[in-house]
């Protein structure tokens, strides 16, 4: 049976963030609110238990291995559970962690061509990476029609790359002339109980063929960063609306809720949530509203089995 670990929840920054004392972070650190610590989002797939894909490579990469025995296998002297890494994207949060993985075997990573891109020029990991263990870019198919691709070390799983409208980071060579594979949803598929996952922790828009997808999703792990479009800026943490930083809110007209409602999965939960979304004090009123539509909030460690 395919299983699925969340190694991190929490968006960039982490929770409590570093340098924030918004009200969950001055809460969490104190014991005042009742909420949970998490690490940035990452997630593990597996369909043997000891051979694991890891999605992201967040800066958090080392703590989330330590809190995770599946991922130390003690097969050898140096030894991990990390078979292969997968990104969804170049953003900070989802590559730097690659550079901890630095004193391992070749890499073998699977991501876009403007990503791959992306690590060899803006934010040139590869070229490090070089130097110490290496990677083997592996392609992900992005290119007119989804098309499924398997992973060797995930026999009986199939996968496909679904393109999302988003931006490239700051840093990237085309951030202002967005190309397929900038940002990517990812289907994976248990070819032996045919129950699948849709995974996005980045989901600014829909268009219908994501929607599609996640219309004929068993569950649904997707982008839960904030709870209105309006949320930083009410706080004075930044200029920008959640629109113009790729997420779609929770609350309000189309937001995530609205959307999630309408989903048949059964399974809803959230990940990359930003440490001033209020759903992460679990007695506030906006935690309380996901319960009533039966959505779940993902948090470092959850288990997922389909």
């Amino acid at each position: 049976m395919m299983k699925i670990i969340v190694l991190g929840s929490s968006a960039g920054g982490g929770y409590p963030q570093w340098n924030c004392n918004c009200r969950n972070c001055d809460g969490v650190r104190k014991g005042t609110i009742n909420s949970r610590a998490r690490t940035q989002s990452s997630i593990a797939i597996s369909a043997n238990g000891r051979d694991w894909l890891l999605v992201n490579a967040s800066p958090d990469i080392l703590t989330q291995i330590r809190a995770t025995p599946a991922l130390q296998p003690a097969r050898a002297a140096r030894d991990t559970g990390i078979a292969a890494v997968l990104l969804m994207d170049a953003q900070v949060d989802h590559v730097t962690g690659l550079m901890m993985l630095r004193e391992g075997r070749r890499i073998p990573l699977y991501c876009s061509a403007s990503v791959w891109d992306d690590l060899r020029t803006g934010y040139p990991l590869a070229d490090v990476l070089s130097h110490y263990c290496g990677v083997q870019w592996q392609p992900l198919p992005v290119a007119g029609e989804p098309q499924p691709f398997e992973i060797p070390a995930l026999s009986g799983v199939r996968l496909t790359a679904v393109p999302l409208h988003s931006k490239a980071p700051p840093y990237s060579p085309h951030r202002e002339r967005p190309q397929p594979g900038d940002n990517i949803g990812l289907l994976v598929e248990d070819l032996i109980t045919g129950r699948t996952l849709f995974y996005a922790p980045g989901l600014g828009s829909l268009d219908a063929a994501t929607t599609a997808v996640m219309r004929g999703a068993d569950c649904l792990l997707v982008d839960g960063t904030f709870w209105t479009e309006d949320e930083m800026i009410a706080l004075g943490f930044s200029p920008n609306p959640a629109a113009s930083m790729g997420h779609l809110p929770q609350s309000g007209q189309g937001g995530m809720i609205e959307v999630l409602d309408q989903m048949p999965a059964s399974r809803k939960i959230l990940i990359h949530i930003n440490n001033t979304n209020p759903i992460l004090d679990e007695d506030s009123p906006q935690h309380a509203t996901l319960g009533e539509h039966g959505i779940e909030l993902a948090y470092d460690g959850m288990e997922i089995s389909l």
